[in-house]
Protein backbone atom coordinates (compact mmCIF):
# COMPACT_ATOMS: atom_id res chain seq x y z
CA UNK A 1 0.00 0.00 0.00
CA UNK A 2 1.25 3.22 -0.74
CA UNK A 3 1.59 6.04 1.30
CA UNK A 4 -0.94 8.10 3.32
CA UNK A 5 -0.95 10.34 5.85
CA UNK A 6 -4.49 10.29 8.00
CA UNK A 7 -5.44 13.12 9.38
CA UNK A 8 -3.10 12.87 12.93
CA UNK A 9 -0.68 10.39 11.17
CA UNK A 10 1.96 12.96 11.73
CA UNK A 11 0.37 14.26 15.25
CA UNK A 12 -0.09 11.00 16.37
CA UNK A 13 3.60 10.33 15.20
CA UNK A 14 5.10 12.80 17.07
CA UNK A 15 3.39 11.42 20.70
CA UNK A 16 3.40 7.80 19.81
CA UNK A 17 5.73 6.05 22.53
CA UNK A 18 8.06 3.31 22.26
CA UNK A 19 5.63 0.48 23.39
CA UNK A 20 2.53 1.62 21.30
CA UNK A 21 4.62 1.66 18.51
CA UNK A 22 5.13 -1.87 19.09
CA UNK A 23 1.34 -2.38 19.18
CA UNK A 24 1.71 -0.53 15.75
CA UNK A 25 -1.94 1.61 17.10
CA UNK A 26 -2.58 4.66 15.08
CA UNK A 27 -5.54 6.98 15.13
CA UNK A 28 -7.49 7.14 11.80
CA UNK A 29 -10.44 8.88 10.83
CA UNK A 30 -13.98 9.08 9.12
CA UNK A 31 -13.99 12.00 6.22
CA UNK A 32 -17.44 12.79 4.98
CA UNK A 33 -19.49 16.36 4.48
CA UNK A 34 -23.22 16.36 6.02
CA UNK A 35 -26.22 17.81 4.36
CA UNK A 36 -24.89 21.04 5.39
CA UNK A 37 -21.70 20.79 3.38
CA UNK A 38 -19.49 20.39 6.84
CA UNK A 39 -16.50 17.50 6.40
CA UNK A 40 -17.32 15.55 9.81
CA UNK A 41 -14.17 13.91 10.88
CA UNK A 42 -14.76 10.96 13.32
CA UNK A 43 -11.76 10.15 15.54
CA UNK A 44 -11.97 6.71 17.23
CA UNK A 45 -8.32 4.60 18.77
CA UNK A 46 -8.11 1.09 18.22
CA UNK A 47 -6.27 -1.41 16.25
CA UNK A 48 -6.61 0.33 12.44
CA UNK A 49 -8.02 -1.87 9.89
CA UNK A 50 -8.28 0.75 7.03
CA UNK A 51 -9.87 1.41 4.02
CA UNK A 52 -9.05 4.51 2.11
CA UNK A 53 -11.50 6.13 -0.28
CA UNK A 54 -11.37 9.18 -2.28
CA UNK A 55 -14.45 10.50 -3.41
CA UNK A 56 -16.17 14.05 -3.46
CA UNK A 57 -14.34 14.03 0.08
CA UNK A 58 -12.16 11.79 1.44
CA UNK A 59 -13.02 8.50 3.20
CA UNK A 60 -10.81 6.52 5.88
CA UNK A 61 -12.82 3.73 7.84
CA UNK A 62 -11.71 1.90 10.67
CA UNK A 63 -13.13 -0.20 13.38
CA UNK A 64 -12.83 2.01 16.72
CA UNK A 65 -13.85 1.68 20.63
CA UNK A 66 -15.73 5.45 21.09
CA UNK A 67 -16.58 8.49 19.13
CA UNK A 68 -15.83 12.31 18.94
CA UNK A 69 -17.14 14.24 15.93
CA UNK A 70 -14.98 17.10 14.79
CA UNK A 71 -16.78 19.38 11.98
CA UNK A 72 -15.22 21.32 9.94
CA UNK A 73 -17.29 23.88 8.13
CA UNK A 74 -17.49 23.93 4.24
CA UNK A 75 -17.08 27.63 4.64
CA UNK A 76 -14.89 29.98 6.41
CA UNK A 77 -17.30 32.23 7.82
CA UNK A 78 -17.45 35.81 8.59
CA UNK A 79 -14.15 36.80 10.72
CA UNK A 80 -15.35 40.97 10.60
CA UNK A 81 -12.27 41.18 8.56
CA UNK A 82 -10.93 41.20 4.74
CA UNK A 83 -9.21 38.27 4.49
CA UNK A 84 -7.11 39.18 1.25
CA UNK A 85 -5.50 42.55 2.93
CA UNK A 86 -3.33 43.22 5.58
CA UNK A 87 -4.21 45.67 7.93
CA UNK A 88 -2.73 49.05 7.84
CA UNK A 89 -0.93 48.02 4.83
CA UNK A 90 -1.71 51.19 2.97
CA UNK A 91 0.32 53.22 5.69
CA UNK A 92 3.78 51.65 4.77
CA UNK A 93 5.97 51.47 1.25
CA UNK A 94 9.31 50.45 0.25
CA UNK A 95 11.74 52.68 -0.16
CA UNK A 96 15.26 51.83 -1.13
CA UNK A 97 16.28 55.35 -3.26
CA UNK A 98 19.77 56.25 -2.14
CA UNK A 99 20.56 58.91 -0.04
CA UNK A 100 22.13 62.23 -1.51
CA UNK A 101 25.60 61.31 0.19
CA UNK A 102 25.61 57.69 -1.19
CA UNK A 103 29.01 57.82 -2.81
CA UNK A 104 27.95 57.25 -6.61
CA UNK A 105 30.15 54.40 -8.54
CA UNK A 106 32.12 56.53 -11.29
CA UNK A 107 33.49 58.32 -7.77
CA UNK A 108 34.77 55.35 -5.88
CA UNK A 109 35.38 52.34 -7.70
CA UNK A 110 39.24 51.54 -8.15
CA UNK A 111 40.05 50.79 -12.10
CA UNK A 112 42.36 47.57 -11.10
CA UNK A 113 39.77 45.81 -9.07
CA UNK A 114 37.83 43.16 -10.54
CA UNK A 115 35.36 40.91 -8.36
CA UNK A 116 33.39 37.61 -9.98
CA UNK A 117 31.01 35.28 -8.19
CA UNK A 118 29.87 32.00 -8.06
CA UNK A 119 26.57 31.36 -7.18
CA UNK A 120 25.52 28.19 -5.42
CA UNK A 121 22.27 26.12 -5.20
CA UNK A 122 18.57 27.05 -6.87
CA UNK A 123 17.57 29.98 -8.08
CA UNK A 124 16.52 31.52 -4.92
CA UNK A 125 19.81 30.74 -2.97
CA UNK A 126 21.72 32.19 -5.89
CA UNK A 127 19.45 35.77 -6.13
CA UNK A 128 20.46 35.77 -2.36
CA UNK A 129 24.09 35.02 -4.15
CA UNK A 130 23.59 37.85 -6.71
CA UNK A 131 21.88 40.95 -4.38
CA UNK A 132 24.82 40.33 -2.14
CA UNK A 133 27.63 40.57 -4.85
CA UNK A 134 26.55 43.74 -5.69
CA UNK A 135 27.16 45.23 -1.75
CA UNK A 136 30.47 43.21 -1.76
CA UNK A 137 31.59 45.06 -4.81
CA UNK A 138 30.37 47.99 -3.71
CA UNK A 139 32.18 47.59 -0.04
CA UNK A 140 35.18 46.38 -1.86
CA UNK A 141 35.04 49.63 -4.26
CA UNK A 142 35.30 47.19 -6.80
CA UNK A 143 34.18 46.52 -10.77
CA UNK A 144 31.34 43.22 -10.70
CA UNK A 145 31.22 40.60 -13.38
CA UNK A 146 27.78 39.28 -13.75
CA UNK A 147 27.46 36.59 -11.42
CA UNK A 148 28.60 33.13 -12.31
CA UNK A 149 25.05 31.03 -12.15
CA UNK A 150 25.47 27.32 -10.35
CA UNK A 151 25.61 24.02 -12.88
CA UNK A 152 26.74 21.70 -10.41
CA UNK A 153 24.67 20.76 -7.79
CA UNK A 154 21.43 18.33 -8.25
CA UNK A 155 19.22 20.24 -10.25
CA UNK A 156 21.86 20.55 -13.14
CA UNK A 157 20.60 23.32 -14.36
CA UNK A 158 22.61 24.50 -17.37
CA UNK A 159 21.07 28.39 -17.69
CA UNK A 160 23.53 31.22 -17.49
CA UNK A 161 22.50 34.48 -15.80
CA UNK A 162 21.40 35.98 -19.20
CA UNK A 163 18.81 32.67 -19.42
CA UNK A 164 17.50 33.67 -15.82
CA UNK A 165 17.35 37.51 -15.69
CA UNK A 166 17.30 40.41 -17.99
CA UNK A 167 21.44 41.04 -17.66
CA UNK A 168 21.06 44.33 -19.40
CA UNK A 169 18.42 45.62 -17.11
CA UNK A 170 20.76 44.11 -14.27
CA UNK A 171 23.77 46.61 -15.29
CA UNK A 172 22.27 49.39 -16.01
CA UNK A 173 19.45 50.20 -13.20
CA UNK A 174 22.73 49.89 -10.81
CA UNK A 175 25.39 52.26 -12.78
CA UNK A 176 24.93 54.70 -9.97
CA UNK A 177 26.10 52.16 -7.62
CA UNK A 178 28.67 49.53 -9.09
CA UNK A 179 30.49 49.26 -12.15
CA UNK A 180 28.78 45.58 -13.24
CA UNK A 181 30.44 44.35 -16.45
CA UNK A 182 29.57 41.07 -18.62
CA UNK A 183 33.27 39.64 -19.24
CA UNK A 184 36.59 40.19 -17.40
CA UNK A 185 38.39 42.62 -19.41
CA UNK A 186 41.89 41.64 -20.95
CA UNK A 187 45.45 42.71 -19.43
CA UNK A 188 47.74 44.83 -21.87
CA UNK A 189 48.80 42.88 -24.94
CA UNK A 190 45.44 40.58 -25.12
CA UNK A 191 46.36 38.37 -22.26
CA UNK A 192 43.61 36.76 -20.21
CA UNK A 193 43.23 38.03 -16.67
CA UNK A 194 43.35 35.33 -14.65
CA UNK A 195 41.10 35.23 -11.03
CA UNK A 196 42.45 34.46 -7.85
CA UNK A 197 39.68 32.05 -6.35
CA UNK A 198 39.17 32.15 -2.56
CA UNK A 199 36.16 31.66 -0.28
CA UNK A 200 35.07 33.92 2.19
CA UNK A 201 32.89 32.82 5.61
CA UNK A 202 29.36 32.70 6.14
CA UNK A 203 27.87 36.08 7.28
CA UNK A 204 31.08 37.83 6.52
CA UNK A 205 30.22 41.54 8.01
CA UNK A 206 32.00 44.59 5.79
CA UNK A 207 35.72 43.97 7.93
CA UNK A 208 35.74 40.53 7.02
CA UNK A 209 36.07 41.70 3.31
CA UNK A 210 38.55 44.13 4.29
CA UNK A 211 40.69 42.00 6.11
CA UNK A 212 40.26 38.96 3.66
CA UNK A 213 39.39 40.00 0.35
CA UNK A 214 40.61 43.46 0.03
CA UNK A 215 44.58 42.55 0.22
CA UNK A 216 44.35 39.74 -2.71
CA UNK A 217 42.19 41.80 -4.46
CA UNK A 218 44.54 44.35 -4.53
CA UNK A 219 47.64 41.81 -5.03
CA UNK A 220 45.79 39.97 -7.64
CA UNK A 221 43.34 42.19 -9.66
CA UNK A 222 40.55 39.82 -9.75
CA UNK A 223 39.13 37.67 -6.88
CA UNK A 224 36.97 35.05 -7.76
CA UNK A 225 34.59 33.94 -4.65
CA UNK A 226 33.54 30.82 -4.84
CA UNK A 227 30.23 29.14 -2.99
CA UNK A 228 28.78 32.67 -3.05
CA UNK A 229 25.96 31.67 -0.52
CA UNK A 230 24.90 33.88 2.28
CA UNK A 231 28.78 34.71 2.31
CA UNK A 232 27.56 38.44 3.38
CA UNK A 233 26.15 39.36 6.77
CA UNK A 234 22.59 40.03 7.88
CA UNK A 235 22.89 43.03 9.62
CA UNK A 236 24.78 46.10 7.46
CA UNK A 237 24.50 49.70 7.56
CA UNK A 238 21.19 51.33 6.36
CA UNK A 239 22.34 52.18 3.32
CA UNK A 240 24.21 49.12 2.47
CA UNK A 241 20.30 47.62 3.12
CA UNK A 242 19.22 49.88 0.43
CA UNK A 243 21.56 49.31 -2.12
CA UNK A 244 20.57 45.27 -1.25
CA UNK A 245 17.10 46.25 -2.37
CA UNK A 246 17.45 47.98 -5.28
CA UNK A 247 19.18 44.91 -6.38
CA UNK A 248 16.74 42.18 -5.12
CA UNK A 249 13.73 44.20 -5.88
CA UNK A 250 14.26 46.27 -8.56
CA UNK A 251 17.28 45.52 -11.02
CA UNK A 252 16.75 41.74 -10.83
CA UNK A 253 14.08 40.78 -13.30
CA UNK A 254 13.50 37.98 -15.00
CA UNK A 255 13.58 37.63 -18.76
CA UNK A 256 11.23 38.61 -20.74
CA UNK A 257 10.23 35.22 -22.22
CA UNK A 258 10.04 33.69 -18.33
CA UNK A 259 8.13 37.01 -17.56
CA UNK A 260 5.55 36.21 -20.53
CA UNK A 261 4.97 32.90 -19.44
CA UNK A 262 4.43 34.29 -15.64
CA UNK A 263 1.79 36.23 -16.49
CA UNK A 264 -0.20 33.74 -18.79
CA UNK A 265 -0.23 31.90 -15.59
CA UNK A 266 -1.57 34.55 -13.55
CA UNK A 267 -3.87 36.10 -15.63
CA UNK A 268 -5.55 32.40 -16.04
CA UNK A 269 -5.82 32.12 -12.11
CA UNK A 270 -7.63 35.71 -12.49
CA UNK A 271 -9.82 33.88 -14.99
CA UNK A 272 -10.99 31.31 -12.12
CA UNK A 273 -11.07 33.57 -9.78
CA UNK A 274 -10.88 37.02 -8.20
CA UNK A 275 -8.50 36.16 -5.38
CA UNK A 276 -6.59 33.34 -5.55
CA UNK A 277 -4.28 31.70 -2.87
CA UNK A 278 -0.60 30.77 -3.81
CA UNK A 279 0.74 27.91 -1.60
CA UNK A 280 4.19 26.90 -1.58
CA UNK A 281 3.89 23.24 -0.19
CA UNK A 282 7.18 22.12 0.13
CA UNK A 283 6.12 18.23 0.86
CA UNK A 284 8.95 16.63 -1.53
CA UNK A 285 10.73 13.83 -0.17
CA UNK A 286 14.00 16.19 0.10
CA UNK A 287 12.55 18.31 2.37
CA UNK A 288 10.84 15.88 4.51
CA UNK A 289 14.17 13.80 4.73
CA UNK A 290 16.25 16.62 5.46
CA UNK A 291 13.70 17.58 8.27
CA UNK A 292 14.37 14.21 10.22
CA UNK A 293 10.10 14.43 10.63
CA UNK A 294 7.98 11.18 11.11
CA UNK A 295 4.41 11.39 9.49
CA UNK A 296 3.04 7.84 10.38
CA UNK A 297 4.37 6.14 7.27
CA UNK A 298 6.23 3.27 8.81
CA UNK A 299 8.78 1.66 8.00
CA UNK A 300 8.59 2.30 3.93
CA UNK A 301 8.44 5.75 5.25
CA UNK A 302 11.63 5.48 7.21
CA UNK A 303 13.45 3.53 4.69
CA UNK A 304 12.72 6.22 1.76
CA UNK A 305 13.52 9.16 3.88
CA UNK A 306 16.49 7.84 5.94
CA UNK A 307 18.25 7.11 2.36
CA UNK A 308 17.59 10.63 1.63
CA UNK A 309 18.65 11.98 4.43
CA UNK A 310 22.48 10.23 4.02
CA UNK A 311 23.20 12.99 1.39
CA UNK A 312 23.68 15.32 4.03
CA UNK A 313 26.41 14.03 6.21
CA UNK A 314 26.70 16.38 8.55
CA UNK A 315 22.97 16.15 9.95
CA UNK A 316 22.64 14.10 13.35
CA UNK A 317 20.21 11.39 14.17
CA UNK A 318 16.57 12.89 13.94
CA UNK A 319 14.48 12.71 16.96
CA UNK A 320 11.32 13.29 15.45
CA UNK A 321 9.11 14.32 18.72
CA UNK A 322 11.42 17.08 19.50
CA UNK A 323 11.93 18.31 15.78
CA UNK A 324 8.35 18.59 15.74
CA UNK A 325 7.74 20.11 19.20
CA UNK A 326 10.31 23.38 17.88
CA UNK A 327 8.23 23.34 15.15
CA UNK A 328 10.70 22.44 12.53
CA UNK A 329 8.03 20.35 10.29
CA UNK A 330 6.33 20.62 7.56
CA UNK A 331 2.75 20.88 8.13
CA UNK A 332 0.90 17.87 6.28
CA UNK A 333 -1.12 19.02 3.35
CA UNK A 334 -4.51 18.83 5.17
CA UNK A 335 -3.14 20.45 8.33
CA UNK A 336 -2.32 23.57 5.98
CA UNK A 337 -6.13 23.15 4.23
CA UNK A 338 -7.49 23.06 8.26
CA UNK A 339 -5.06 25.86 8.79
CA UNK A 340 -6.55 28.26 6.13
CA UNK A 341 -10.42 26.92 6.64
CA UNK A 342 -9.83 28.50 10.51
CA UNK A 343 -8.29 31.38 9.18
CA UNK A 344 -11.69 31.89 7.08
CA UNK A 345 -11.08 30.81 3.76
CA UNK A 346 -13.78 28.39 2.62
CA UNK A 347 -14.09 25.52 -0.07
CA UNK A 348 -14.67 28.06 -3.02
CA UNK A 349 -11.10 29.31 -2.69
CA UNK A 350 -8.65 28.63 -5.66
CA UNK A 351 -5.23 27.57 -5.12
CA UNK A 352 -2.30 27.64 -6.92
CA UNK A 353 0.22 25.11 -5.02
CA UNK A 354 3.73 25.81 -6.14
CA UNK A 355 5.57 22.35 -5.45
CA UNK A 356 7.47 19.51 -6.64
CA UNK A 357 5.79 15.78 -6.66
CA UNK A 358 4.24 15.23 -3.14
CA UNK A 359 5.67 13.16 -1.19
CA UNK A 360 2.83 10.24 -1.23
CA UNK A 361 1.20 11.50 -4.27
CA UNK A 362 -3.01 11.95 -4.67
CA UNK A 363 -2.91 10.01 -1.64
CA UNK A 364 -1.38 12.87 0.24
CA UNK A 365 -3.31 15.71 -1.29
CA UNK A 366 -6.36 14.05 -1.23
CA UNK A 367 -7.44 15.52 2.42
CA UNK A 368 -6.47 19.21 1.09
CA UNK A 369 -8.45 18.86 -2.07
CA UNK A 370 -11.84 17.25 -0.03
CA UNK A 371 -11.38 21.22 2.19
CA UNK A 372 -10.13 22.97 -0.94
CA UNK A 373 -11.68 21.10 -4.28
CA UNK A 374 -10.02 24.42 -6.44
CA UNK A 375 -6.18 23.15 -6.73
CA UNK A 376 -4.11 23.96 -9.81
CA UNK A 377 -0.20 24.03 -10.83
CA UNK A 378 1.35 25.47 -14.16
CA UNK A 379 0.76 22.20 -15.17
CA UNK A 380 -2.69 22.23 -14.59
CA UNK A 381 -3.70 25.47 -16.62
CA UNK A 382 -0.90 25.82 -19.27
CA UNK A 383 -0.31 23.17 -21.98
CA UNK A 384 2.55 21.06 -22.52
CA UNK A 385 3.92 22.92 -25.33
CA UNK A 386 3.49 26.47 -23.75
CA UNK A 387 5.68 24.81 -20.95
CA UNK A 388 8.25 22.91 -22.93
CA UNK A 389 10.99 25.60 -23.22
CA UNK A 390 10.88 26.27 -19.54
CA UNK A 391 10.49 22.31 -18.28
CA UNK A 392 13.72 20.93 -18.68
CA UNK A 393 14.97 23.75 -16.76
CA UNK A 394 14.71 23.78 -12.62
CA UNK A 395 15.18 26.79 -12.40
CA UNK A 396 13.26 28.43 -14.75
CA UNK A 397 10.20 26.29 -13.98
CA UNK A 398 10.62 27.80 -10.02
CA UNK A 399 10.76 31.47 -12.05
CA UNK A 400 7.28 30.87 -13.16
CA UNK A 401 6.32 29.58 -9.49
CA UNK A 402 7.76 32.62 -8.24
CA UNK A 403 5.74 35.22 -10.66
CA UNK A 404 2.66 33.30 -9.54
CA UNK A 405 3.41 33.20 -5.94
CA UNK A 406 4.40 36.79 -6.00
CA UNK A 407 1.30 37.50 -7.62
CA UNK A 408 -1.31 35.85 -6.00
CA UNK A 409 -3.47 37.86 -2.83
CA UNK A 410 -2.45 35.76 -0.16
CA UNK A 411 0.77 33.56 -0.36
CA UNK A 412 1.61 30.50 2.01
CA UNK A 413 4.72 29.25 2.81
CA UNK A 414 4.52 25.35 4.73
CA UNK A 415 8.28 26.32 5.37
CA UNK A 416 11.23 29.04 5.99
CA UNK A 417 13.42 28.33 2.90
CA UNK A 418 14.87 30.66 0.89
CA UNK A 419 11.69 30.83 -1.88
CA UNK A 420 9.48 31.48 1.33
CA UNK A 421 11.88 34.25 2.90
CA UNK A 422 12.27 36.28 -0.53
CA UNK A 423 8.88 35.85 -1.21
CA UNK A 424 7.80 37.55 1.68
CA UNK A 425 10.40 40.48 2.10
CA UNK A 426 9.28 41.05 -1.65
CA UNK A 427 5.58 41.19 -0.45
CA UNK A 428 6.44 43.09 1.99
CA UNK A 429 8.24 45.79 0.24
CA UNK A 430 5.40 46.24 -2.16
CA UNK A 431 2.43 47.02 -0.50
CA UNK A 432 2.59 44.53 2.38
CA UNK A 433 0.61 41.83 0.53
CA UNK A 434 -0.98 38.75 2.83
CA UNK A 435 2.00 36.43 3.96
CA UNK A 436 0.89 33.64 5.85
CA UNK A 437 4.02 31.30 7.55
CA UNK A 438 2.55 28.70 10.01
CA UNK A 439 3.33 29.35 13.25
CA UNK A 440 4.24 25.51 13.66
CA UNK A 441 5.57 25.50 17.00
CA UNK A 442 2.09 25.78 18.27
CA UNK A 443 0.02 24.38 15.47
CA UNK A 444 1.68 21.39 15.96
CA UNK A 445 0.70 21.04 19.71
CA UNK A 446 -2.81 22.27 18.23
CA UNK A 447 -3.15 19.29 15.85
CA UNK A 448 -1.79 16.43 18.41
CA UNK A 449 -5.07 17.85 20.42
CA UNK A 450 -7.58 18.39 18.40
CA UNK A 451 -9.85 15.65 18.17
CA UNK A 452 -10.44 16.82 21.75
CA UNK A 453 -12.29 20.03 21.01
CA UNK A 454 -15.00 21.45 18.76
CA UNK A 455 -13.93 23.21 15.49
CA UNK A 456 -15.01 26.81 17.22
CA UNK A 457 -12.12 26.14 19.95
CA UNK A 458 -9.85 24.35 17.32
CA UNK A 459 -10.57 27.13 14.86
CA UNK A 460 -9.90 30.06 17.65
CA UNK A 461 -6.78 29.11 18.83
CA UNK A 462 -5.61 28.35 15.31
CA UNK A 463 -6.09 32.17 14.95
CA UNK A 464 -4.70 33.21 17.78
CA UNK A 465 -1.48 31.45 17.00
CA UNK A 466 -1.05 32.96 13.52
CA UNK A 467 -1.21 36.31 15.21
CA UNK A 468 2.12 37.75 13.89
CA UNK A 469 2.28 35.30 11.44
CA UNK A 470 0.09 36.92 8.60
CA UNK A 471 2.66 39.30 7.22
CA UNK A 472 1.19 41.96 9.03
CA UNK A 473 3.47 45.45 9.02
CA UNK A 474 5.50 45.29 11.92
CA UNK A 475 5.06 41.98 12.64
CA UNK A 476 8.66 41.39 13.00
CA UNK A 477 11.38 43.34 15.41
CA UNK A 478 13.97 45.02 13.51
CA UNK A 479 16.94 43.49 13.29
CA UNK A 480 15.37 39.91 14.13
CA UNK A 481 15.01 37.15 11.58
CA UNK A 482 16.94 37.38 7.75
CA UNK A 483 16.54 40.64 6.41
CA UNK A 484 15.55 38.90 3.10
CA UNK A 485 13.00 37.99 4.79
CA UNK A 486 11.81 41.07 6.63
CA UNK A 487 13.64 43.99 4.85
CA UNK A 488 13.01 46.36 7.70
CA UNK A 489 15.39 49.31 6.23
CA UNK A 490 13.71 49.15 3.36
CA UNK A 491 9.90 49.72 4.30
CA UNK A 492 8.63 53.23 5.07
CA UNK A 493 5.88 54.67 7.03
CA UNK A 494 3.55 57.32 6.13
CA UNK A 495 3.02 58.74 9.48
CA UNK A 496 1.32 61.70 8.30
CA UNK A 497 -1.77 59.56 6.51
CA UNK A 498 -1.71 57.59 10.10
CA UNK A 499 -1.84 60.75 12.21
CA UNK A 500 -4.66 62.28 10.11
CA UNK A 501 -6.27 58.76 10.99
CA UNK A 502 -5.79 59.02 14.56
CA UNK A 503 -2.92 56.70 14.77
CA UNK A 504 0.23 56.51 16.36
CA UNK A 505 3.14 55.74 13.96
CA UNK A 506 5.23 52.59 14.75
CA UNK A 507 8.46 52.66 12.94
CA UNK A 508 11.47 53.93 14.59
CA UNK A 509 13.74 55.95 11.68
CA UNK A 510 16.67 54.30 10.69
CA UNK A 511 20.21 56.00 11.31
CA UNK A 512 22.28 55.83 8.15
CA UNK A 513 26.21 56.64 8.61
CA UNK A 514 28.99 56.91 6.55
CA UNK A 515 30.52 53.66 8.13
CA UNK A 516 31.96 51.22 5.76
CA UNK A 517 31.14 53.90 2.65
CA UNK A 518 33.58 56.03 2.55
CA UNK A 519 36.54 54.28 2.05
CA UNK A 520 39.89 56.01 0.38
CA UNK A 521 41.74 56.86 3.30
CA UNK A 522 40.92 53.65 5.75
CA UNK A 523 44.16 51.63 6.92
CA UNK A 524 41.45 48.66 6.17
CA UNK A 525 44.51 45.89 7.36
CA UNK A 526 43.80 47.66 10.91
CA UNK A 527 39.92 46.99 10.94
CA UNK A 528 39.05 43.85 13.44
CA UNK A 529 37.40 40.76 11.34
CA UNK A 530 34.04 40.62 13.06
CA UNK A 531 32.53 38.28 10.72
CA UNK A 532 28.76 37.45 11.86
CA UNK A 533 29.32 33.39 11.89
CA UNK A 534 30.13 30.24 10.75
CA UNK A 535 31.73 27.62 8.97
CA UNK A 536 29.94 25.54 6.28
CA UNK A 537 29.46 22.43 8.50
CA UNK A 538 27.65 24.63 10.78
CA UNK A 539 24.85 26.06 8.36
CA UNK A 540 22.34 23.31 8.91
CA UNK A 541 19.47 23.95 6.06
CA UNK A 542 18.73 22.20 3.55
CA UNK A 543 20.00 24.57 0.91
CA UNK A 544 22.97 25.38 1.93
CA UNK A 545 24.49 21.70 1.82
CA UNK A 546 26.29 19.84 -0.68
CA UNK A 547 23.70 18.22 -2.43
CA UNK A 548 25.36 16.72 -5.53
CA UNK A 549 24.96 13.26 -4.77
CA UNK A 550 22.27 10.82 -5.17
CA UNK A 551 21.04 8.27 -3.07
CA UNK A 552 20.63 4.58 -4.23
CA UNK A 553 19.42 6.00 -7.47
CA UNK A 554 17.14 8.04 -6.27
CA UNK A 555 17.00 11.30 -8.43
CA UNK A 556 15.99 14.05 -6.74
CA UNK A 557 15.54 16.24 -9.90
CA UNK A 558 12.69 14.21 -11.01
CA UNK A 559 10.17 15.03 -7.73
CA UNK A 560 11.75 18.57 -7.08
CA UNK A 561 11.34 21.20 -9.83
CA UNK A 562 10.48 23.96 -7.98
CA UNK A 563 10.94 26.11 -4.84
CA UNK A 564 14.86 26.50 -4.79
Amino acid sequence: MSIVFPPTAAASAATTTTATMKKKKRDHHHHHYNQNGSIIVTVKNQIASVVHHFNIGVTVESNFDQDNSFRVPKYGGNLDRDLWRTKDSKFYYGCSDPSKNFPRANVKTHPNRYLLIATSGGLNQQRTGITDAVVAAYILNATLVVPKLDHKSYWKDTSDFAEIFDVDRFISSLKRDVVIIKELPKKRGGRNLTPHNMRVPRKCAPNCYYSRVLPVLNKKHAVQLTKFDYRLANKLDTKLQKLRCRVNYHALQFTDGILEMGKILVERMRMKSRNFIALHLRFEPDMLAFSGCYYGGGDKERTELGAIRKRWKTLHVSNPDKVRSLGRCPLTPEEVGLMLRALGFGSDVHLYIASGEVYGGEETLAPLKALFPNIHSKETIASKEELDPFSSFSSRMAALDFIVCDESDVFVTNNNGNMARILAGRRRYFGHKPTIRPNAKKLSRLFMDRNNMTWVDFSSKVRTHQVGFMGEPNEGKPGRGQFHENPVSCICEDSEAKAREGLTPLLIPQKETNEFLNLGEVNHQQRKDNSEVTTDDDWLDMDYLDNSSLIQGVDIRKVYICGI
